[in-house]
């Protein structure tokens, strides 16, 4: 049984490229379902992010927000949270600011939404020449077909094409209910309540890595299971080159600690946001709206 999730937050994490950034709202802002918000978790980007968003905002199809916080290193997990607390919707659909969705991907997310699962997509990589042309706008793969992406597989301007195949719902996509391996927040939906549930992300987690696996390892304990996404809604990831992986050690460090502890909760989370003035009370930077205006939530 599905459940109708109503409207659907759409949180997209971002730190200082605001070309990739303009590119995933532009796929956001085609999608063939309205019923939907955009966050922007913003980790700490200069200006031009913030100018970007307001030079999109008033003609944007959606409500489209801006929650920023302060550059103290990467703090993906934060962002998010507070991102999580400035949004409406009782459906949350994680994306990071590198992956642009195809025009049904909030159709697609909200057919497979069904309470007390979450979903967790994949995606596909796009080589670096491909999305050098992306970012220049000399190519545009909202109209694509399936030619247009075999083309692109052959020419390695794609890693893979079978993610692009659709397989129709039913028992399979529920067989790995409890593998938390995989699933990320570059393609991760999850119901409202149950995100508040597990207390969101695990802000101690500082640095690349692992912070999402960790935030569904808490979901699974808690009896919220995984539903396969895969065959339904992909997502394209942009090429980069390697994040700083220094942290990643005292992450997988973390994650394995909380695996082996069955942990369902965790303090450092989004509880701390979640009243109109714990923002300033935890001495955490207050984020801003689209208009500019400092706001604790």
């Amino acid at each position: 049984m599905r459940g109708a999730a109503g409207l659907i937050s759409v949180i997209v994490s971002t730190y200082n490229w605001p070309q990739a950034l303009r590119l995933v709202l532009d796929s956001l802002a085609h999608q063939s379902d309205r019923s939907f918000e955009v966050v922007v978790a913003d980790d700490g980007s200069a200006s031009d992010t913030a100018d970007l968003i307001k030079g999109l905002v008033a003609d944007f199809p959606v409500p489209l927000r801006h929650v920023w916080q302060e550059d103290l290193g990467f703090r993906a997990a934060a962002a998010r949270n507070r991102a999580v607390v400035a949004s409406r919707g009782e459906y949350l659909l994680f994306l990071d600011g590198d992956c642009l969705a195809r025009p049904d991907f909030i159709g697609v997310h909200r057919a497979l939404a069904e309470p007390g699962w979450f979903v967790a997509g994949n995606r596909i990589l796009l080589g670096e020449g491909l999305s050098k042309e992306l970012l220049a706008g000399q190519e545009k793969m909202a109209c694509w077909g399936r030619a247009d992406f075999l083309k692109a597989r052959l020419q390695g301007g794609i890693n893979r094409i079978a993610p692009l195949l659709r397989l129709p719902g039913g028992r399979w996509r529920r067989l790995r209910s409890c593998r938390w391996q995989g699933a990320m927040t570059c393609n991760l939906a999850v119901w409202r309540a149950d995100f508040y549930r597990v207390n969101g992300f695990d802000e101690d987690f500082v640095g690349w890595g692992h912070e999402d696996a960790e935030f569904v390892c808490r979901l699974i304990n808690a009896g919220i299971y995984r539903k396969e996404g895969r065959f339904a809604v992909p997502v394209l990831h942009l090429w980069h080159a390697e994040r700083d992986r220094s942290g990643e050690t005292e992450n997988l460090s973390r994650l394995q600690e909380h695996l082996r502890a069955g942990l369902t909760w965790v303090d450092g989370g989004v509880q701390r946001y979640r009243g109109e003035d714990l923002a300033a009370k935890s001495g955490q930077s207050p984020t801003k709206d689209v208009e500019g205006h400092a706001s604790p939530f």
